[in-house]
Protein backbone atom coordinates (compact mmCIF):
# COMPACT_ATOMS: atom_id res chain seq x y z
CA UNK A 1 0.00 0.00 0.00
CA UNK A 2 1.32 3.93 -0.92
CA UNK A 3 0.70 6.05 2.23
CA UNK A 4 0.49 9.30 1.76
CA UNK A 5 3.95 10.24 3.23
CA UNK A 6 6.82 9.92 0.74
CA UNK A 7 8.94 10.44 3.76
CA UNK A 8 7.91 7.01 5.21
CA UNK A 9 10.04 4.21 3.50
CA UNK A 10 8.50 1.60 4.97
CA UNK A 11 5.37 0.61 6.67
CA UNK A 12 5.47 0.07 10.25
CA UNK A 13 3.22 -3.39 9.81
CA UNK A 14 6.35 -5.16 9.04
CA UNK A 15 7.39 -4.38 12.48
CA UNK A 16 5.05 -7.28 14.21
CA UNK A 17 6.27 -10.26 14.51
CA UNK A 18 3.07 -11.43 13.25
CA UNK A 19 -1.21 -10.51 12.48
CA UNK A 20 -1.40 -11.74 15.97
CA UNK A 21 0.73 -9.49 17.92
CA UNK A 22 0.04 -6.77 15.14
CA UNK A 23 -3.67 -7.22 16.22
CA UNK A 24 -2.76 -7.11 20.06
CA UNK A 25 -1.08 -4.41 20.08
CA UNK A 26 -3.68 -2.05 17.90
CA UNK A 27 -6.87 -3.76 20.80
CA UNK A 28 -4.14 -2.44 23.41
CA UNK A 29 -4.02 1.03 22.14
CA UNK A 30 -7.79 1.31 21.02
CA UNK A 31 -8.60 0.36 24.16
CA UNK A 32 -6.18 2.41 26.19
CA UNK A 33 -7.88 5.28 24.00
CA UNK A 34 -11.99 4.30 25.53
CA UNK A 35 -10.14 3.68 28.99
CA UNK A 36 -9.06 7.59 28.66
CA UNK A 37 -12.48 8.66 28.01
CA UNK A 38 -14.21 6.61 30.75
CA UNK A 39 -11.66 8.02 33.48
CA UNK A 40 -12.83 11.83 31.92
CA UNK A 41 -15.97 11.23 32.82
CA UNK A 42 -15.70 8.53 36.17
CA UNK A 43 -13.24 10.78 37.94
CA UNK A 44 -14.59 14.33 36.10
CA UNK A 45 -11.16 15.14 34.53
CA UNK A 46 -10.89 18.52 33.38
CA UNK A 47 -10.24 18.60 29.48
CA UNK A 48 -8.87 21.78 27.62
CA UNK A 49 -10.02 21.19 23.59
CA UNK A 50 -11.14 18.29 22.25
CA UNK A 51 -11.75 15.11 24.15
CA UNK A 52 -10.92 12.55 21.66
CA UNK A 53 -7.55 14.74 21.60
CA UNK A 54 -7.19 14.39 25.27
CA UNK A 55 -8.09 10.06 25.07
CA UNK A 56 -5.50 9.89 22.19
CA UNK A 57 -3.22 11.49 24.53
CA UNK A 58 -4.09 9.08 27.25
CA UNK A 59 -3.36 5.97 25.10
CA UNK A 60 0.16 7.19 25.21
CA UNK A 61 1.16 7.63 28.06
CA UNK A 62 -0.39 4.38 28.97
CA UNK A 63 1.78 2.84 26.25
CA UNK A 64 4.72 5.19 27.70
CA UNK A 65 4.04 3.80 31.82
CA UNK A 66 3.19 0.56 31.53
CA UNK A 67 5.53 -1.60 29.02
CA UNK A 68 9.00 -1.86 28.69
CA UNK A 69 10.71 0.09 25.73
CA UNK A 70 10.76 -2.27 23.23
CA UNK A 71 7.74 -3.63 23.48
CA UNK A 72 6.37 0.08 23.81
CA UNK A 73 7.89 1.17 20.66
CA UNK A 74 6.51 -1.60 18.63
CA UNK A 75 2.51 -0.58 20.07
CA UNK A 76 3.18 2.67 18.68
CA UNK A 77 4.64 1.91 15.62
CA UNK A 78 1.63 -0.39 14.73
CA UNK A 79 -0.82 2.43 16.67
CA UNK A 80 0.59 4.55 13.52
CA UNK A 81 0.42 2.36 10.91
CA UNK A 82 -3.20 1.72 11.58
CA UNK A 83 -3.76 5.52 11.68
CA UNK A 84 -2.14 5.61 7.60
CA UNK A 85 -3.57 3.10 6.55
CA UNK A 86 -6.83 4.56 7.39
CA UNK A 87 -5.85 7.93 5.79
CA UNK A 88 -5.22 6.34 2.74
CA UNK A 89 -8.72 5.25 3.01
CA UNK A 90 -9.93 8.83 3.94
CA UNK A 91 -7.78 10.40 1.30
CA UNK A 92 -10.17 13.05 -0.81
CA UNK A 93 -12.90 12.24 1.81
CA UNK A 94 -12.12 13.85 5.19
CA UNK A 95 -14.63 14.52 7.87
CA UNK A 96 -13.34 17.85 9.16
CA UNK A 97 -16.57 17.81 11.22
CA UNK A 98 -15.69 14.99 12.98
CA UNK A 99 -14.58 15.04 16.57
CA UNK A 100 -11.55 12.60 15.99
CA UNK A 101 -8.46 14.48 14.30
CA UNK A 102 -7.54 13.59 11.03
CA UNK A 103 -5.45 10.10 10.89
CA UNK A 104 -2.88 11.90 10.00
CA UNK A 105 -2.86 14.36 12.62
CA UNK A 106 -3.46 11.71 15.24
CA UNK A 107 -0.55 9.57 13.79
CA UNK A 108 1.91 12.35 14.23
CA UNK A 109 1.00 13.48 17.73
CA UNK A 110 0.78 10.15 19.08
CA UNK A 111 4.75 9.57 17.78
CA UNK A 112 5.65 13.04 18.71
CA UNK A 113 4.45 12.66 22.39
CA UNK A 114 5.70 8.83 22.94
CA UNK A 115 9.16 10.03 21.10
CA UNK A 116 9.28 13.25 23.67
CA UNK A 117 9.53 10.60 26.79
CA UNK A 118 12.65 9.77 25.72
CA UNK A 119 14.70 11.54 22.87
CA UNK A 120 17.44 9.35 22.95
CA UNK A 121 15.87 5.86 23.01
CA UNK A 122 13.08 7.00 20.32
CA UNK A 123 15.24 9.17 18.13
CA UNK A 124 15.44 6.39 15.75
CA UNK A 125 12.30 5.29 15.71
CA UNK A 126 10.75 8.90 15.17
CA UNK A 127 13.01 9.41 12.11
CA UNK A 128 11.53 6.10 10.81
CA UNK A 129 7.99 7.24 11.40
CA UNK A 130 9.07 10.55 9.30
CA UNK A 131 8.26 12.54 12.28
CA UNK A 132 9.83 16.03 10.74
CA UNK A 133 12.47 17.94 13.13
CA UNK A 134 10.46 20.77 13.00
CA UNK A 135 8.10 19.05 15.12
CA UNK A 136 10.17 16.85 17.06
CA UNK A 137 12.01 20.09 18.49
CA UNK A 138 8.86 20.43 20.35
CA UNK A 139 8.39 16.40 21.81
CA UNK A 140 9.80 16.87 25.18
CA UNK A 141 7.60 19.94 26.01
CA UNK A 142 4.50 18.07 24.45
CA UNK A 143 5.44 14.56 26.94
CA UNK A 144 6.11 16.89 29.89
CA UNK A 145 2.51 18.30 29.48
CA UNK A 146 0.89 15.07 28.70
CA UNK A 147 2.34 13.78 31.70
CA UNK A 148 1.52 16.63 34.18
CA UNK A 149 -2.26 16.27 33.13
CA UNK A 150 -2.36 12.05 32.71
CA UNK A 151 0.17 11.48 35.13
CA UNK A 152 -1.36 12.83 37.91
CA UNK A 153 -5.12 11.35 37.12
CA UNK A 154 -3.35 8.06 36.57
CA UNK A 155 -1.62 8.57 39.88
CA UNK A 156 -4.71 8.93 41.54
CA UNK A 157 -6.04 5.65 41.02
CA UNK A 158 -3.33 3.57 41.84
CA UNK A 159 -3.73 0.66 44.29
CA UNK A 160 -1.47 -0.53 46.75
CA UNK A 161 -3.13 -3.94 46.97
CA UNK A 162 -4.83 -5.07 44.02
CA UNK A 163 -8.37 -4.45 43.00
CA UNK A 164 -11.15 -5.66 40.86
CA UNK A 165 -13.03 -2.55 39.52
CA UNK A 166 -12.03 -3.48 35.74
CA UNK A 167 -14.45 -6.40 34.90
CA UNK A 168 -15.11 -8.17 31.45
CA UNK A 169 -18.48 -8.52 30.82
CA UNK A 170 -19.78 -9.85 26.94
CA UNK A 171 -17.01 -12.25 25.42
CA UNK A 172 -17.59 -13.09 22.23
CA UNK A 173 -15.09 -15.81 21.54
CA UNK A 174 -15.45 -14.90 17.36
CA UNK A 175 -12.02 -12.38 17.95
CA UNK A 176 -10.07 -14.82 20.35
CA UNK A 177 -7.28 -12.39 20.27
CA UNK A 178 -9.27 -9.25 21.00
CA UNK A 179 -11.15 -11.50 23.74
CA UNK A 180 -7.63 -13.05 25.05
CA UNK A 181 -5.75 -9.56 24.74
CA UNK A 182 -8.18 -7.58 27.07
CA UNK A 183 -9.02 -10.18 29.52
CA UNK A 184 -5.54 -10.57 30.16
CA UNK A 185 -5.05 -6.67 30.28
CA UNK A 186 -7.96 -6.33 32.72
CA UNK A 187 -6.32 -8.90 34.91
CA UNK A 188 -2.74 -6.42 34.81
CA UNK A 189 -5.04 -2.93 35.57
CA UNK A 190 -6.29 -4.68 38.78
CA UNK A 191 -2.90 -4.95 39.83
CA UNK A 192 -2.09 -1.29 39.44
CA UNK A 193 -5.14 0.33 39.51
CA UNK A 194 -8.53 1.24 40.92
CA UNK A 195 -11.75 3.03 40.40
CA UNK A 196 -14.72 3.79 43.21
CA UNK A 197 -17.19 2.14 40.84
CA UNK A 198 -16.51 -0.89 38.39
CA UNK A 199 -15.86 -0.35 34.68
CA UNK A 200 -17.50 -3.38 32.59
CA UNK A 201 -15.52 -4.06 29.47
CA UNK A 202 -17.39 -5.63 26.76
CA UNK A 203 -16.18 -7.73 23.55
CA UNK A 204 -18.96 -8.51 21.55
CA UNK A 205 -20.23 -7.74 17.76
CA UNK A 206 -21.31 -3.90 17.02
CA UNK A 207 -21.67 -4.52 13.20
CA UNK A 208 -18.64 -2.10 12.54
CA UNK A 209 -14.93 -1.97 13.49
CA UNK A 210 -15.30 0.31 16.14
CA UNK A 211 -14.88 0.81 20.22
CA UNK A 212 -16.50 2.96 22.09
CA UNK A 213 -17.33 4.41 25.77
CA UNK A 214 -20.74 4.37 26.88
CA UNK A 215 -21.23 7.21 29.78
CA UNK A 216 -24.62 5.76 30.15
CA UNK A 217 -23.97 2.40 30.91
CA UNK A 218 -20.48 3.64 32.12
CA UNK A 219 -18.95 0.59 30.09
CA UNK A 220 -16.75 0.18 27.16
CA UNK A 221 -16.91 -1.78 24.32
CA UNK A 222 -14.83 -3.42 21.77
CA UNK A 223 -16.30 -4.58 18.67
CA UNK A 224 -15.31 -7.85 17.78
CA UNK A 225 -15.50 -6.84 13.58
CA UNK A 226 -11.87 -4.78 14.74
CA UNK A 227 -10.31 -7.69 14.87
CA UNK A 228 -10.96 -8.56 11.13
CA UNK A 229 -10.33 -5.20 9.94
CA UNK A 230 -6.74 -4.94 11.93
CA UNK A 231 -5.78 -8.39 10.01
CA UNK A 232 -6.84 -6.97 6.86
CA UNK A 233 -4.51 -3.95 6.95
CA UNK A 234 -1.92 -6.35 8.38
CA UNK A 235 -1.80 -8.60 5.74
CA UNK A 236 -2.26 -6.05 3.22
CA UNK A 237 1.10 -4.26 4.41
CA UNK A 238 0.30 -1.62 6.85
Amino acid sequence: MKYLFPCLLIGTAAQAQDAEEYVRDNTLAIFYHELGHALIDLRQLPIFGQEEDAADVASVMLMHMLYEEEAAQAMVMATGDVFLAEAQQDAGDIAFWDTHGANEQRYYNTVCIFAGGDMNARAEMAETMGLPQERADWCEIEFDQASFSWGNALDEIAVQQPSSTFVLGAQDESAPIMLNTIREELTALNQDFGLDNPLMVNVESCGEANAFYDPETKSITMCTEFEAHLVGIYESGG
